[in-house]
């Protein structure tokens, strides 16, 4: 409780300037906690969802059936459904107007697939940016309170006599807080943001996989 109480002590007593730091970074430290809790949420349901679609799509059944039931929640769809569905959808509808054009049919959906991708992916990286510029700028920020706390700390001993390490270590003390609260804010926020962004890029590389061996699937049954 001590420890606590002079931590708390230590902020208190703090010019407004490195008070107004911590303040910053605590905020960041939270918003960055609550990016990370999210983004974990949202990566776990896209690999869940590709499981079980992969699991759906290659058990052999039919395709147009497939399509029809992702159309009954298609404001839903994210992730390989999605891919799937627009991909299927613009072959379809391709199909129609121009049933010989087997080049045209699959160059049609690997577009629908390519935009959908594109939506996905700005899904999935959503709040990473913010979570590697709290994890490079909060250090610095941390460091700018410990440099300003130290100089407001040195300039005090002025109006003194004689100055000794009782009388500047409290000063000092309070301006290392910065530094701490500013490395507590950057690593979770860094570690969090490379190991999402790798989630990221595998399920990236997962969808365009499935986007390949889809059109493979549709060339053949163009021709057949």
């Amino acid at each position: 409780m001590g420890a606590e109480l002079s931590l708390v002590d230590l902020v208190m007593q703090a010019s407004l300037v490195v008070q107004l730091v911590l303040l910053v970074l605590v905020l960041a430290s939270v918003l960055s906690w609550a990016a990370i809790f999210d983004r974990g949420r949202v990566l776990r349901r896209a690999r869940a969802a590709a499981d079980a679609f992969e699991q759906q799509f290659w058990s052999g059944g039919d395709l147009s059936a497939l399509y029809r039931d992702l159309g009954k929640d298609e404001h839903r769809l994210s992730g390989l459904p999605a891919i799937f569905r627009n991909g299927f959808k613009e072959y379809v509808r391709l199909r129609k107007v121009a049933p010989n054009d087997t080049l045209a049919l699959i160059q049609g959906a690997e577009r629908s697939m390519r935009v959908a991708l594109s939506r996905e992916m700005d899904r999935l990286e959503s709040n990473l940016s913010f979570l590697a510029t709290v994890g490079s700028t909060s250090p610095y920020i941390g460091l700018f309170g410990t440099v300003w706390g130290i100089m407001h700390a040195f300039h005090a001993l002025g109006n003194v006599q004689q100055a000794t390490l009782a009388l500047v270590a409290p000063g000092i003390s309070e301006a290392l807080v910065a530094t701490a609260v500013g490395l507590f804010a950057a690593i979770p926020a860094v570690v969090a943001y490379n190991r999402y962004s790798n989630q990221v890029e595998r399920l990236n590389n997962r969808y365009e996989e499935f986007m390949e061996e889809f059109s493979t699937l549709l060339q053949r049954q163009g021709r057949g």
